[in-house]
């Protein structure tokens, strides 16, 4: 009899991974800490594919020693750290311990990937190379970080439904716990501090996302990130792009560039930058790494053209919502860290009202601070960081009117107060925070202010 593999987290990784190990024949045990009913649920469709839920048990040695057999193998979600205590000595004991990408990339039954990471704007990239792919005619569904785990699109592939591509969206959490993804394709967006909280320093991070890169057989890099731009000398083949002029590189020719906004490489120019009625220029360094990637997956310029055009953009990133009473509202509920909030700020035009606030992380808020300053008339401050946005507002001297509301409900209300009485042209939810305080996540989070939205008069 085999010994089983034991999967750690009832998420929707684990989901995935659960079904996808029991469908290659393994003997699949799955542990969560929590009873919730969700989670009987999920036991029980499980259950039908053979395998074996275990609710309520505690992240501890305990829990694996009182299975049946001891595991093969660990396979755990990307919101456990990889060095937590428990799983060094499952390794200590002779169990390997990887994540669900791992798993899913020993399924991936020859289809090539294209493996996409970055601290900010690899969702957009995500979601705009699969839309190019797919209007360009090719069978390239997104999973990984968001759209389905990559554990459920590679069993949908041993079920038959073998795709031209797969887009896979890739975080640190991921990438640390599955050191034998190699895609076809390795895009890096920018680099930032973010995760310090679980990575403890830059460099850690960094090598993280890099590992991804050097295991890529082709890698695609963003030269307007400063900090990839900086390492540049440790990219030897690497396929740079850049949102600005051929000549704006110091000691890289790009292989994609923006000349009187047209995207162009080596045979010339290829369409309009304008394609992508995006804002920011954040969203033209995004397009140029998902054309490069279009390019090398065989589509034409006029199909990316058609793509681009007929983009929707991404929910919870700078997502509009609705106009009222001339004021329109974003939801932006995916800046998670200041860097990211930042963006925001930088591509909407003054004066704000900004809805900041959640679980704050460690970081660098001066930029966002500063562009508070710039742009925003008031800033509504809701959850756990209202004392730290307090007093990190206070520091900076900004001088806009500073409110807070413990949640969402008090706060939407207020900001469109104020938006009509300081004149602002939008309302822009942009935590510069995780959610974990009040919301399961960001996605969650964006819905909810949606919803508020939608609800006011």
């Amino acid at each position: 009899m085999q010994d089983p593999v034991v999967v750690v987290g009832l998420g929707r990784s684990g989901m995935g991974a659960a079904r996808l190990l029991a469908a290659r024949g393994a003997d699949v045990w799955v542990l969560d800490s929590g009873k919730g009913e969700g989670l009987q649920q999920r036991a029980e469709l499980l259950a039908n594919d053979g395998v074996q839920v275990e609710l309520g048990q505690p992240l501890e040695l305990a829990s694996f020693t009182a299975l049946p057999r001891w595991p093969a193998r660990a396979v755990v979600s990307p919101g456990i750290p990889f060095d937590h205590p428990v799983l060094d000595q499952l390794r200590d004991r002779g169990c390997p311990v990887v994540g669900e990408m791992e798993v899913a990339w020993e399924a991936r039954d020859g289809v090539p990937w294209v493996g996409i990471t970055g601290t900010n704007g690899k969702t957009t990239v995500t979601s705009l190379v699969g839309h190019l792919l797919k209007t360009g005619g090719l069978d390239a569904p997104v999973s990984g970080n968001i759209g389905a785990s990559a554990a459920e699109q590679a069993l949908a592939c041993l079920e038959g439904e073998r795709p031209d591509w797969s887009v896979v969206e890739l975080s640190s959490y991921q990438i640390e716990a599955a050191p034998s993804v190699s895609p076809r394709i390795g895009v890096w967006t920018t680099l930032t501090p973010d995760h310090l909280d679980r990575h403890v320093t830059l460099e850690r991070y960094r090598s993280i996302k890099a590992g991804l890169l050097h295991r890529s057989a082709l890698q695609i890099l963003n030269g307007d990130d400063p900090d990839l731009l900086q390492h540049a000398a440790e990219w030897h083949q690497a396929c740079w792009v850049t949102a600005g002029a051929r000549n704006g590189l110091k000691g890289i020719d790009p292989e994609l560039w923006v000349e009187a906004d047209q995207v162009c490489n080596s045979s010339g120019a290829l369409f309009e930058a304008s394609a992508l009625a995006m804002p920011g220029k954040h969203n033209r360094q995004n397009l140029m790494l998902a054309i490069a990637v279009a390019l090398e997956c065989g589509l034409s310029a006029q199909q990316i053209e058609i793509g681009c055009r007929s983009f929707p953009g991404v929910p919870h990133r700078l997502e509009p919502l609705r106009e009222l009473s001339g004021v329109t509202y974003y939801n932006d509920s995916k800046a998670t860290n200041y860097d990211a909030a930042l963006v925001a700020l930088q591509a909407l035009e003054g004066p704000l009202v900004v809805l900041a606030g959640g679980q704050a992380k460690r970081g660098e808020p001066g930029n966002w601070l500063n562009a508070l300053k710039q742009k925003s008339a008031a800033v509504v401050l809701f959850g756990e960081a209202i004392p730290t946005f307090r007093e990190l507002m206070g520091a900076s001297g900004y001088g806009g009117r500073v409110e807070q509301r413990e949640h969402l409900e008090q706060a939407v209300p207020l900001a469109a107060e104020l938006a009509q009485e300081l004149g602002a042209t939008a309302v822009l939810l942009s935590p510069a925070c995780a959610s974990f305080d009040q919301y399961r996540d960001f996605e969650v989070r964006g819905d909810h202010f949606r919803q508020l939205v939608e609800d006011l008069a």
